[in-house]
This record gives C-alpha cells, sequence and structure tokens, in this order.
C-alpha cells in the first residue's frame, strides 16, 4: 500500500489517500466535499540512513556522493 496526496479542484481542500500501486490511477473522491475533481499531486520523498554494507554516515557518501553529488547543500559531509 503507498500513501498518495491528492487535491481537490472544487473545494482546493489537499488530502491523502492510502491505495495499491494498481488502484493509483483510479478517481478517490475528496474527503471534504465529496466531489470527484481530485487529482494526484507529485511529491517528494525523503529517506535517510546507510544502506546495509555501505559503512557509516546517514547516507552521505566519503567521496562526496551524498545528496547534492559532491558539497552544495548537505555541506559536503
Amino acid at each position: 500500500m503507498t500513501i498518495y496526496e491528492f487535491h481537490c479542484d472544487a473545494c482546493e481542500a489537499d488530502f491523502e489517500h492510502m491505495a495499491a500501486m494498481s488502484a493509483r490511477d483510479k478517481k478517490v473522491p475528496c474527503p471534504e466535499c465529496g466531489s470527484k475533481k481530485t487529482g494526484r499531486k507529485l511529491s517528494s520523498v525523503a529517506v535517510g540512513g546507510a544502506a546495509k554494507g555501505s559503512g557509516k554516515g546517514g547516507g552521505h557518501s566519503q567521496s562526496g556522493g551524498g545528496c547534492c553529488g559532491g558539497g552544495g547543500c548537505c555541506g559536503g559531509r
């Protein structure tokens, strides 16, 4: 199951809905007004921690990979 973010065009509400990936394109009624004029929003995901076998450091590579490819937003940690 995946949590998807939606926006209602009728009442401008934003809401989340849990659905199977196979049902991700089905219309979901707005929990505020009941309208089916809703659309799935694009959302970003942040994942922290180190992958198994990647050594130390919450996801930041000692070679400068990290979240920004070597310096910018994470300070090159």
